[in-house]
């Protein structure tokens, strides 16, 4: 596995990123084509994308980060089949190696079915282990699912 970074993704990249992203979030999240998907990146400025490639260059998962309304933010996605192996926090260090605050959104719960019919698992617990904040109060709606905001700042005193 190989950790890849770059400002730009080809189209072969954003297939890849629409296919992960519509096999790994609800259904009701979803992206259609590669245009949804394109659409998506020009409302954030200064991107920075992370992709893991595995062994045969295929993409497994894909962290994005990205100013949006004055806020350094990112989205994250990481194939099934890697999960609770590490590699989302491997992610999240490379982030926060970058950057001084990561901000996200994510859906507090397990009531969403992800496009293969399986539940949606919410990975709350995941970012608390990764010393990000939940910030309950402040809610966000799409498509009829609600998400919740979480919060990664630096430390100042020890730099992490």
């Amino acid at each position: 596995m190989e950790f890849v970074e770059t400002k730009f993704l080809d189209r072969a990249q954003k297939k890849s990123v629409v296919a992960l992203w519509n096999q790994e979030y609800p259904k009701k999240l979803g992206l259609p084509t590669i245009g949804d998907f394109e659409n998506y990146l020009k409302g954030h400025k200064d991107k920075n994308h992370i992709i893991l490639m595995d062994e045969h260059g295929a993409l497994k998962g894909w962290l994005l980060y990205f100013v949006r309304d004055g806020d350094r933010c990112f989205a994250m996605l990481l194939d099934a089949s890697l999960q609770g192996q590490g590699w989302g926090s491997k992610f999240l260090d490379l982030a926060k190696q970058r950057n001084d605050e990561l901000n996200g959104w994510v859906i507090p719960n397990n009531n969403e079915t992800k496009s293969n019919g399986a539940n949606y698992r919410s990975p709350v617990g995941f970012y608390l282990r990764n010393d990000f904040e939940v910030l309950n109060d402040e809610e966000l709606e799409k498509n009829g699912i609600t998400g919740i905001k979480v919060r990664w700042k630096k430390d100042r005193t020890t730099g992490t």
